[in-house]
């Protein structure tokens, strides 16, 4: 059994920092600094560490564990309603498990801040259709709302099924339990402080 799927890499924490420091600049009245600081923040290895977890299955990352009683795949009549958390739920689900993945650990944004940065910043915060024409570590440290038992195989909605992860952690499980997958509970254990910005780290939530 394993926390994550992947390590992080160094480059993910280096980018938190450049983005944590645009917000910073942002806030002083500085955008052009802030810019800039987005641009270096969108670093290649941070995409390919992304798609090494979310893309093709690769048997040295993607374990794949037989259960002896596996959970039945529901149609989407018969899944737990809502498929997510409203917002009081999202709120409390934060002020658990903070801004940070409970698998891997790697801070993460949530969607609406950056909306707001790809609004402001058009230039620097790509975000098209594609995976490749994303943003590298806002793509990455997407925070998602994570059902450790998959809506699909009956899992609610609710605090004590839901956590903060990143979106690579979640679309790289997808519909699988983390038996299936070989993961450890992450209730089981305590959130990985990994990088010196841990404690300090709001999503980027001051910039609303």
């Amino acid at each position: 059994m394993k926390r994550c799927f992947k390590g992080p890499i160094v480059e993910i924490f280096e980018a938190a920092s450049l983005l944590s420091n645009a917000a910073d600049a942002h806030l002083a009245g500085n955008p052009d600094q802030a810019a800039t600081l987005l641009v270096q923040a969108d670093l290649p290895a941070i995409s390919a560490w992304t798609e090494s977890i979310w893309g093709k299955s690769n048997p040295e990352i993607h374990w794949k564990i037989a259960q002896a009683d596996p959970l039945p795949f529901l149609s989407q009549a018969l899944r737990p309603q809502p498929r997510m958390p409203g917002a009081a739920l999202q709120r409390e689900i934060i002020r658990r498990d903070g801004y940070h993945c409970r698998f891997c650990g790697i801070p993460v944004v949530p969607s609406k801040i950056r909306q707001k940065l790809a609004r402001l910043y058009p230039e620097s915060v790509r975000w098209g259709r594609r995976n490749h024409d994303q943003h590298a570590a806002l793509q990455c440290m997407w925070l998602q709302f994570d059902h450790l038992i998959p809506n699909q195989r009956g899992g609610a909605s609710t605090l004590e099924n839901l956590i903060i992860t990143c979106a690579p952690c979640n679309f790289g499980r997808m519909e699988q339990t983390i038996e299936e997958v070989g993961l450890l509970n992450p209730f089981n254990r305590d959130i990985v402080a990994s990088w010196p910005g841990f404690d300090r780290w709001d999503g980027l939530t001051r910039l609303f």
